[in-house]
């Protein structure tokens, strides 16, 4: 599945992608490492995290024949600041709601 339109909450729907986050959200950590704790293949791992590393949400970096991820600091700000306008929005129009209710 393509995400042409870079719509990372798209991609963090899917479970493994979500999990590949938050263990990542803990620290760096080797694609070998990834495979060890989630119930995929290594091949699949990897692709999660091609997916992941498109849209901007990890990075990573080669030591010998390793490559090892990690959370990129800039796409996961990105998405807390749609989450935060999401819920700002929402506020503002739970607040107008109950002032025409009175």
């Amino acid at each position: 599945m393509a995400y042409e339109d870079g719509d990372a909450w798209m991609a963090l729907a899917d479970g493994t992608r979500r999990a590949i986050v938050m263990r990542l959200a803990e620290g760096e950590l080797a694609v070998g490492e990834l495979a060890a704790v989630l119930p995929v293949s290594q091949p699949a791992v990897s692709q999660h995290l091609k997916v992941l590393k498109d849209l901007g949400l990890v990075s990573d970096r080669a030591e010998g024949t390793k490559r090892f991820y990690r959370l990129n600091e800039a796409g996961v700000t990105a998405l807390r600041d749609q989450l935060d306008m999401f819920w700002k929005r929402t506020m503002s129009g739970f607040e107008q709601l109950m002032e025409e209710e009175r």
